[in-house]
């Protein structure tokens, strides 16, 4: 069974109540989370606690070449966690390299700590008197992530967390918890002492306790909607600092100017990378005014020549889903769908896909959707493409603007006029123009709308610099 990091000592948990962890491309079990509770989660909070004295107080060179020593670990073994993560979560070793080097690039971010973590300073505020702020960590911080990027997410969180002072204690999806027990491995060999970085296995137990217990300061949260709101109440209201991302539905849309030869092959990858499972996948695609006479057709044609199969498996572009009942629960989408009247023109529901080993769907893509269907208002997290139009921008803007979510949306235009009006009408935290995918660089915040996100403070970029710190006033008279 897998272990808990606790202290820099990897240790079994007091009961033996566990999980599988499977391998998605076969069904095979290859593995056994354990369900910690209440005692494992107390005992690595205590941890991090005994720890946080001496860490906050080293200073912020010492932090940051064992930081840059953790970056070099991690680029060294960069195949190697792809390898992983393909292994329990499915996705391409193509998208596993992508996720692991995105989540390197919050590291090289963190190793910025000697001009991140600087204060302000103002000379002769009124006469005589200097005014300053200094920044502080917070404590104890936690972070409780999701099975779709098993090792970029908590790349995101606890590098710019310990590099600010905190210690941390990190709960991974109990479905993919493998990379984030390799990451622990390399943090501990690039040399932070024990006890800064905890990491404990669990389901909702394990995270109501980190949610409650009075030294944890501060909760980072990504993962569906109703748990990130869920996550944000309960954290908040125990007096704890909350970022919580949640889910998503997004938007691209597709003007009549636009250049298919870029939009196609970006709108499939948004739509169908990860095998759809992510916060940042494209699943509904507009076609504005013109568009709508050759969008459909064309994606049709360019999605029927996109290989399912395992990740880890030459020219195969979608692996499988996470689990049975989440390719049950994506089936069920499609199904509601073409009762509500939308039409399969690409239908992955083939019998090769369902009766084989392991946990395949095919590519979807659903036309003739209205904005009322549920294909085009919930979060499917599957491979399923819905397609809407709209006579006008104005039209699909305020269809876009209709659903809970603000994640993301995307244009592709070659007019200006059309990328600024859509720009400052759309509801999303996240904008692209001609990229299919717009996510944030490590310095910009990872910054969602609405029901994407609960929360002040975004995930990494400067907004991570100010969640896992806190400012102090110094006006000093001499």
């Amino acid at each position: 069974m897998i272990a808990n990091l606790i202290g820099g000592k990897w240790s079994q948990p007091f009961g033996r109540e566990s999980l599988p962890v499977f391998n998605p491309a076969t069904g095979e079990v290859i593995d056994q989370v354990p369900l910690s509770g209440e005692r494992e989660v107390a005992l690595a909070v205590e941890s991090a606690a005994k720890a946080y004295p001496s860490w906050s107080a080293s200073s912020v060179g010492e932090r940051t070449q064992m930081m840059f020593r953790y970056k070099a670990l991690l680029e060294a073994h960069v195949e190697e966690l792809a390898a992983i993560v393909t292994r329990h979560h499915g996705k391409t070793l193509d998208e596993a390299r992508g996720e692991v080097r995105r989540g390197v690039e919050v590291v090289d971010f963190a190793c910025g700590a000697p001009t991140l973590l600087q204060g302000r300073t103002l000379r002769a505020v009124t006469r005589d008197v200097d005014q300053d702020y200094y920044r502080y960590p917070l404590g104890v911080v936690a972070g409780i992530t999701p099975f779709n990027f098993p090792v970029m997410i908590p790349l995101w969180m606890f590098p710019l967390a310990i590099m600010a002072g905190n210690t941390f204690v990190l709960k991974p999806s109990e479905r993919t918890p493998l990379g984030a027990m390799r990451l622990a491995e390399l943090f501990a060999e690039a040399g932070f002492p024990e006890g800064v970085l905890n990491l404990v296995h669990g389901a909702r137990e394990t995270v109501d306790v980190l949610l409650t217990h009075p030294a944890v300061s501060a909760v980072s949260f990504v993962g569906s909607e109703p748990v990130a709101r869920y996550v944000y109440q309960k954290a908040a209201s125990n007096g704890k600092r909350v970022q919580a991302a949640g889910g998503a539905k997004n938007h691209i849309f597709v003007m009549p100017d636009a250049d298919l030869s870029l939009a196609l092959p970006a709108i499939l990858n948004s739509a169908f990378g990860n095998a759809g499972e992510r916060c940042l996948a494209g699943s509904v695609a507009v076609a504005v005014g013109e568009a709508s006479k050759v969008l459909v057709e064309r994606l049709a044609e360019e999605t029927r020549k996109l290989r399912v199969g395992p990740g880890d498996q030459s020219a195969v572009d979608i692996g499988p889903l996470i689990r049975e009942e989440h390719r049950r629960r994506v089936l069920s989408h499609i199904e509601r769908g073409v009762s509500e009247g939308a039409r399969p023109v690409v239908d992955g529901r083939d019998r090769a896909y369902l009766t084989g080993p392991g946990f395949f769907l095919g590519p979807t893509i659903l036309a003739q959707v209205t904005p009322a269907m549920a294909v085009a208002r919930e979060e499917i997290f599957g491979p399923v493409l819905s397609v809407t139009s709209a006579a006008q921008l104005k039209e699909a803007i305020a269809q876009a603007n209709r659903v809970e979510f603000g994640n993301m949306a995307t244009i592709f235009t070659d007019s200006g006029k059309s990328a600024r009006e859509f720009r400052e009408g759309i509801e999303a935290g996240m904008v692209g123009v001609n990229v299919g995918v717009a996510q944030p660089f490590a310095f910009y915040p990872f910054s969602g709308w609405k029901g994407s996100f609960y929360g002040d403070l975004h995930i990494h970029g400067t907004d991570g610099v100010d969640f896992y710190t806190r400012k102090k006033v110094v006006v000093s008279r001499w």
